[in-house]
């Protein structure tokens, strides 16, 4: 024995198909669609999304959260002195992946990344619960920290610090925005046939075309 452990599980992917005709001519109008189905259906955390970077000496994937989308692109907000920013600052290429397996779906994204303007920052930020707020003063975020109970006294002043007044952003913190260049979208099929429709932009708008699974 070579000390390898197996994996044995398969699930059967039977839920769904994704024809040329569902799919339509607009990726953007199709992952709303998607993205709608998964929330009604109560897949956890349906708005998760794996984020893939290439800025430092490795390639490197954390989960986010999508918190908005449109013909732009797709936003998420972060530290922007976070690894995740300072990857996105040396290479701004991305990838993004959606995976919803109670509707046995995945959505792939390839694009570049750009800050969106100050002003949309400043919207969502408000929109947030006030500790929330506070954390993104207390927080040095991918920065090592002594113990957590440094990290916690770290919150309190900065609690103390803004008692009883608005928190503002910090000038540290907003979004990102992923604008796609490429969009797949996967959908389970029986026999390991599953269904494949990549959508690539060009100077002329999005082309799709079926791929084989």
């Amino acid at each position: 024995m070579d000390g390898t452990t197996h994996v044995g599980t398969r699930s059967s992917y039977e839920n769904g198909e994704l024809t040329e005709a569902t799919a339509g001519t607009d990726p953007f109008k199709l992952f709303g669609h998607w993205l709608d189905e998964a929330e009604a259906s109560g897949q956890p955390e349906h708005n998760a999304m794996a984020l893939a970077t290439v800025g430092s000496a490795s390639i490197s994937c954390r989960i986010v959260l999508l918190r908005s989308f449109n013909q732009d692109g797709f936003v998420f907000y972060t530290n922007y002195n976070s690894r995740k920013a300072m990857d996105l600052e040396r290479d701004a290429r991305a990838a993004l992946t959606f995976f919803w397996p109670g509707l046995q779906r995945q959505v792939r994204i390839e694009g570049k990344v750009e800050m969106v303007p100050a002003v949309e920052s400043d919207a969502y930020f408000a929109s947030r619960p006030r500790e929330s707020r506070i954390g993104a003063w207390s927080s040095d975020q991918s920065r090592p920290v002594e113990s957590r109970a440094k990290l916690d006294e770290r919150f309190m002043r900065w609690s103390e610090r803004f008692q009883d007044q608005e928190v503002p952003r910090p000038e540290h913190w907003g979004g990102l925005r992923v604008r796609p260049v490429r969009v797949e979208f996967w959908q389970g099929r029986a026999d390991r046939m599953h269904d494949r429709i990549a959508f690539e932009h060009f100077t002329d708008g999005w082309r799709h075309m079926r791929l084989q699974p």
